[in-house]
């Protein structure tokens, strides 16, 4: 991949994730404002978040990072009928499994919630409720898994539009969820479990243009002893945590959260929302381009290419990282105010999300450097190293869990807090023993250019960091929701100005952000 095409299929994948992004925050803006905080949501939550967290496992997760690395050396060096073997089979491969997991999963949905939501088992109805919508949601992993696939081959080839579109799909369908056909329901949450499922077809079909005219839309078919499944399945089973340990120690805090007082899974839910809106943005599109141009330049044993491709990534991860952790957490209560305190959301759930999102804040990059710093371990089809860390990661968000849930009820701070701390805690021990094997087996480490970038990244977070301190005082908290929206919208356009202003002023410069 060319160098500009590299930079110009981020700014698509970012602009895609934006737009998918933006129509997210109006779907939790409206979801929470029609069904609140607690009760029927966190049913809906839990249900929802059970196939989501396995698509991000397996599908976007572990898959993905073992297939493309495989897919991208077939394409180098077979021909296309190889390449269309390879995609019949894995496809066959997969939509067996998945087919077999979702009707095991519906046969067994309430041993399933107990699993997953233990603390909804003493309150019947609210758990009635939550296998019911699991039933319905969970054949959304199926299709989005299928959509996963059929997006690997295509960003393999370049084309990274169409999958950075398909999550407008879900946003949309929920919306129309929750505002037109919920109101036709008896439990009208309901409407959103069969959004969900409807979601995922649509965004599996909207891939299939773009693999037809690759040639590559074939008919599945089961074959486990192919080569390269066999090497797929080799590769997918440890990388199974090694890329997803982010979203096991955010299942871990949802299982923690149900035990916890009516609404704890809701707050969660919010402070990750808006977590997630850089992580999206930057983060995953980054990750998401930087995959199949590292398995390239493993494939051709360019060892240069695959430093540099990583060095440019870290530059516009920590450029975005570092001052959106330090305005999220300086920001979170009236983010949590202008965007949500309407409807069935009062100012105690606005408070009580601000103080999630506060406590995730300082994770932000951490997970935006797990985005990176994993596809370099699986590139090189090093599955293990990941694995090992990623087990470490998950022990490490359990014991912070107990130590800061400890440590706030001693304070008396609300308990969803400490589970939140414990994300960002387990994120930077990821992040950093990640970087720790990139740099001791000399695959990447921060150069000495890297020491003014930090110099720089420092001040100009500084500066805009006092910027939106002094601008606080005059949120207008009182008054009506598009004016508290209108001046969320100013402070982070100020800040994001001082931030840049500044950053120029230090002699950092745009050319700095190429490839190369």
């Amino acid at each position: 991949m060319a160098k500009s095409r590299l930079f110009r299929s981020t700014m698509v994948v970012s602009s895609m994730t934006m737009l998918s992004r933006i129509l997210g925050l109006v779907r939790d803006v409206v979801l929470l404002g029609v069904f609140g905080a607690g009760g029927l949501m966190d049913a809906f939550l839990v249900a929802f978040k059970i196939p989501n967290f396995l698509r991000r496992l397996f599908a976007e997760g572990a898959f993905s990072q073992a297939f493309v690395p495989v897919l991208s050396e077939y394409k180098e060096k077979y021909s296309l009928q190889q390449v269309q073997i390879l995609v019949s089979r894995t496809s066959g491969a997969l939509l067996m499994v998945l087919s077999m997991l979702t009707v095991v999963v519906i046969l067994i949905a309430p041993w399933v919630v107990t699993l997953f939501a233990p603390g909804f088992a003493d309150q019947p109805d609210k758990f009635a409720i939550t296998a019911e919508l699991l039933r319905l949601t969970f054949p959304y992993l199926l299709f989005i898994s299928m959509t996963a696939f059929a997006s690997g081959i295509l960003q393999s080839y370049g084309r990274f539009a169409a999958p950075a579109f398909a999550p407008v799909l879900l946003n949309l369908c929920m919306i129309g969820g929750a505002l037109i056909f919920a109101p036709m329901f008896d439990t009208p949450i309901m409407a959103l479990g069969y959004a969900v499922a409807i979601a995922g077809l649509l965004q599996f079909l909207l891939q299939l243009p773009q693999l037809w005219q690759q040639k590559l839309l074939v008919a599945p078919k089961i074959d486990f002893q192919h080569e390269g499944v066999r090497r797929i399945l080799k590769l997918m089973l440890p990388a199974i945590f090694g890329v997803s340990v982010t979203q096991i120690n955010l299942l871990l805090n949802t299982i923690f959260a149900s035990l916890m007082i009516g609404g704890s899974v809701s707050w969660l839910y919010a402070a990750e929302r808006m977590s997630e809106l850089p992580l999206g943005l930057i983060g995953v599109a980054i990750g998401t381009v930087i995959l199949p141009s590292l398995s390239k330049s493993e494939a051709k044993q360019d060892d240069v290419s695959f430093k540099k491709t990583i060095d440019w990534a870290a530059r516009l991860i920590i450029l975005v990282g570092v001052p959106a952790s330090a305005a999220l957490f300086i920001l979170a209560d009236v983010l949590m105010q202008a965007l949500f305190l309407r409807g069935e959301f009062t100012l105690r759930d606005a408070q009580m999300s601000s103080l999630a999102l506060r406590s995730m804040a300082g994770g932000i990059l951490g997970f935006m450097l797990i985005k990176i710093f994993a596809p370099a371990f699986f590139a090189r089809q090093d599955t293990r190293t990941p694995v090992k860390i990623g087990i470490i990661s998950v022990i490490a968000n359990m014991v912070f869990s107990v130590i800061f849930i400890g440590i706030f009820y001693f304070l008396e701070i609300p308990l969803h807090g400490g589970l939140a701390l414990a994300t960002t805690g387990a994120a930077f021990v990821n992040a950093g023993l990640l970087y720790y094997f990139l740099h001791k087996r000399d695959i990447f480490r921060f150069g000495s250019h890297w020491k003014k970038l930090f110099a720089q990244f420092a001040i100009s977070t500084t500066a805009m960091i006092a910027v939106l301190y002094f601008m606080l005082p005059y949120f207008p908290a009182d008054e009506a929701q598009w004016r508290r929206i209108a001046a969320l919208i100013i402070m982070c356009a100020v800040g994001a100005l001082v931030y840049g202003v500044v950053l120029l002023a230090t002699g950092f410069r745009p050319r700095q952000l190429k490839h190369g």
